[in-house]
């Protein structure tokens, strides 16, 4: 969610809605990276450094009623997102028109839990240039 002045996402700009969503990477499709006959768009990955230690996006979450699948009943759920910002210069030649919005110090994180979305608005920023780099794709076991 990148347009909070929207007012589609009005009700869950309050201290009753976010949450912290905890990461230690993030992908985002490189179409640079495709080789001629590849079906698939390969993945940039970010994270802080080559050691991938946790970090933080500014989430919001709230119940829901409702399918997940066509083929299920309707049922109670806890569903989140996360909020984007502009990219900065490791993200936007990937992805021209937004990235996740990182928390990185302890401080942002309780603000964004917290404070009213008057102050908590303030973190909806892209993160200093030497923050995030690209890494390899993480290993998946087979």
């Amino acid at each position: 969610m990148r347009r909070t002045a929207s007012a589609q996402w009005r009700k869950w700009l309050s201290p009753e809605s976010p949450c912290l969503v905890a990461v230690t990477s993030f992908a985002e499709p490189d179409p640079a990276s495709k080789q001629e006959g590849e079906k698939r768009t390969p993945n940039a990955w970010f994270a802080l450094n080559e050691d991938r230690p946790l970090f933080i996006f500014a989430g919001l979450w709230t119940p829901w009623h409702g399918k997940r699948m066509a083929r299920e009943e309707p049922a109670d759920h806890e569903v989140y997102g996360f909020l984007t910002t502009e990219p900065y210069s490791v993200v936007e030649p990937i992805h021209k028109k937004a990235m996740p919005v990182i928390l990185t110090t302890e401080d942002q994180m309780t603000a964004w839990l917290t404070e009213p979305w008057e102050e908590a608005k303030k973190l909806q920023r892209p993160l200093p240039d030497e923050k995030l780099m690209i890494v390899d794709a993480p290993d998946v076991p087979e």
